[in-house]
C-alpha cells in the first residue's frame, strides 16, 4: 500500500484535526534525519534523478522522514539517522492539511514510489552533507 493510500485509510488523531496515525513497516519503512541534513540529501537526490518517495517535514522538531522499502535499511549505524519499521507509528498530516507551522509533505507521489534506500544512504554520505554534519557538531 502506498503512503498516499495509507493516509486515506489511517485513523484520525482525535485531538488534532487533519492529522493521521500511520502504521510503519507494512510496505514501507521510515528513515528520520534532521531537516538540515535531510534537505541537503533531498537536493542531492533530486539532482541525481534518484527515485524519491514520500518525504515528510516535521516543522516543530525540524526533522525529515523518508519512506523507503521495508527491509532496505540494512545498516545505517554510520549515519545520524533513525530507522523506523515494524511496531512503529507516525503522526502525519492528511492529504487535506497543509500548514506552514507543522510542516507537510515535500514529496508525496501518486503511486507507490519509495525513496531508493541506497541512493539516500549515498546522499547522506555526500561530502557537502558530511560538511554540514561537521559544522553542526562544532
Amino acid at each position: 500500500m502506498s503512503v498516499r493510500e495509507a493516509l486515506r485509510s489511517a485513523p484520525v488523531v482525535n485531538d488534532a484535526p487533519g492529522l493521521r496515525l500511520l502504521r510503519v513497516g507494512e510496505g514501507w519503512d521510515l528513515v528520520r534525519t534532521t531537516a538540515e541534513i535531510g534537505l541537503l540529501a533531498l537536493a542531492h537526490l533530486r539532482v541525481t534523478g534518484a527515485a524519491i518517495g514520500p518525504v515528510l517535514y516535521d516543522g516543530p522538531n525540524e526533522r525529515l522522514y523518508y519512506a523507503i522499502g521495508t527491509g532496505t535499511a540494512e545498516s545505517w549505524n554510520d549515519l545520524p539517522v533513525r530507522h523506523f519499521s515494524s511496531n512503529s507509528w507516525l503522526v502525519a498530516p492528511g492529504l487535506e492539511l497543509i500548514d506552514d507551522w507543522f510542516g507537510g509533505w515535500y514529496e508525496l507521489p501518486d503511486d507507490d514510489t519509495l525513496t531508493d534506500a541506497g541512493a539516500l544512504h549515498a546522499a547522506l554520505q555526500h561530502p557537502y552533507v558530511s560538511a554540514a554534519l561537521e559544522g553542526a557538531s562544532r
